[in-house]
């Protein structure tokens, strides 16, 4: 699998559209866990590019609960990274971070980014 940082200074108006919400295996009905144990949450964000009036809704997996965060909050998003997967002929996009926090809030640091995948990938 290839990860891409993703720079978010390049985007523009980055908003909650989907509160956090626990990433569950939906064959099992377990909640995903990263490596090192944490909770995996997943966060519908828009992103509007600058000077485009089109805007995608993409889920961002993240460790541990986000805090501060619900729908219509204006987000920043810590060490975004895409990862370009493939699973039994399926290919796709998923995107995770070390945090998200409301805009404004300082950065969380220290945080390990969580091994998880956005929508249509098995973590």
């Amino acid at each position: 699998m290839q990860t891409i940082p993703v720079d978010v200074r390049r985007l523009g108006a980055l908003m909650c559209v989907v509160p956090p919400e626990p990433r569950v295996n939906q064959e099992t009905g377990e909640v995903r866990k990263d490596r090192d144990g944490n909770v995996i949450y997943v966060v519908g964000v828009s992103v509007r590019q600058r000077d485009n009036r089109r805007a995608d809704v993409i889920e961002v997996a993240v460790p541990n609960e986000p805090h501060g965060i619900a729908e219509g909050t204006r987000v920043s998003i810590i060490d975004l990274v895409a990862v370009a997967w493939e699973i039994e002929g399926r290919k796709g996009t998923s995107f995770r971070a070390s945090a998200i926090t409301p805009d404004g809030a300082p950065p969380v640091s220290g945080v390990a980014l969580g091994r998880a995948k956005s929508s249509g990938g098995e973590a």
